[in-house]
């Protein structure tokens, strides 16, 4: 059994309309879901293939981090797919840092986050404190990079080059991104 903890204003995405998005959950995971709606805990049980199940705690976690249940069931596609979650309250002084790290992750209309999600092929979200991606793991890594950059006071145009470069390699049969050999 595991418990994940949810923010309180996405309990009600993560059960969804009479229950649905929890049953869908659910059935998919091959869990069964203790949702308590006064704290946003919510237990989570494997109760049939352990491997799917384990995908179960992510997906509660990808809702309560701004996902759509949508993308969120994008975890159970394959072995290799992945949440990431960075702490963008780490990165920031005060809460008027925060909010101008927020900005710098999400650019003008929310530019920078779609170019992320556009040249990475990852689903990207960011909520609260937090910049969430779902890939796979060169995916996920290389957002990381992104986002981290970008948090370090790197010029938009170099992250944007960046994901280009990553995008480039990952055609040219690349893995793109790799943390030990890339600086």
């Amino acid at each position: 059994m595991q418990h994940v903890k949810i923010p309180q204003d996405r309990i009600g995405v993560l059960i969804g309309e009479g229950g649905e998005t929890l049953r869908e959950i659910e059935a998919r995971a091959e869990v069964r879901l203790n949702v308590d709606s006064e704290n946003g805990s919510v237990s989570i049980e494997t109760v049939g293939d352990p491997l799917r199940g384990l995908k179960g705690p992510d997906i509660v976690r990808a809702i309560g981090r701004g996902f759509t249940p949508e993308d969120a069931f994008r975890l159970l596609d394959g072995d290799m797919m992945m949440l990431d979650i960075v702490d963008i309250d780490a990165h920031a002084r005060n809460k008027n840092d925060l909010q101008r790290q927020k900005g710098r992750l999400i650019g003008e209309g929310g530019r920078t986050r779609e170019l992320m999600e556009e040249l990475t092929g990852a689903s990207v979200v960011i909520y609260g404190s937090t910049l969430a991606t779902i890939g796979d793991p060169t995916q996920v890594e290389t957002v990381r990079r992104a986002a981290e950059m970008l948090l370090d006071g790197a010029p938009h145009g170099t992250v944007y080059s960046f994901l280009e470069d990553q995008r480039r390699e990952r055609q040219q049969g690349g893995l793109g991104y790799h943390p030990y050999t890339t600086g």
